[in-house]
């Protein structure tokens, strides 16, 4: 019987397999440090209820300072470009599956800088503040802007993950 002519060939390679370990490290890094955040948003916002001063561990969550482990998302598309380099073929940016994913990274983008990001920075600065006095109500829209930013991240992360394994 002939080949197949819908099914490719699955690329290998130490190149291919070292390449692919560092695109999926970056989805496993993006995962835990959105995990975090929304995790620590959520305490902060319970935390604000309370007439407890905000722990030591949630201040140095939150103290300034770019969020780079965040940040490994952007390492996904460039470790997935060079993923199709290497499979010779075997996959492109034409199959469904890969734009599907591009697609969800856009989206993931765009949350995390427009808004998972930016209310993480304000909050740093809110809290960041000599004596430590926040502005309740402002640390608490914040830290619900974040956390609900961060659980679509996760979901989005969540999604092209699966997408990625499924290859429909």
């Amino acid at each position: 019987m002939g080949e197949d002519v819908g099914v490719h060939h699955q690329p290998d390679g130490p190149a291919f397999d070292v390449v692919l370990i560092l695109h999926v490290g970056c989805v496993v890094v993006g995962l835990a440090t959105t995990l975090a955040g929304a995790a620590n948003a959520a305490r902060l916002r319970t935390l604000l209820g309370t007439a407890t001063p905000l722990p030591d561990a949630v201040r140095r969550y939150f103290r300034p300072g770019v969020n780079w482990a965040g940040r490994s998302i952007y390492g996904i598309p460039i470790f997935g470009f060079v993923l199709l380099a290497l499979s010779h073929g075997a996959y492109g940016l034409r199959d469904g599956w890969v734009l599907g994913g591009l697609t969800i990274l856009v989206g993931l983008v765009l949350i995390a800088e427009g808004v998972l990001w930016p209310a993480e920075r304000r909050l740093q600065v809110s809290l960041a503040t000599p004596g430590g006095a926040v502005a309740e109500e402002s640390v608490r829209r914040e830290a619900g802007a974040m956390m609900a930013a961060a659980i679509v991240t996760v979901v989005l992360l969540v999604a092209g993950s699966a997408l990625m394994v499924a290859q429909p």
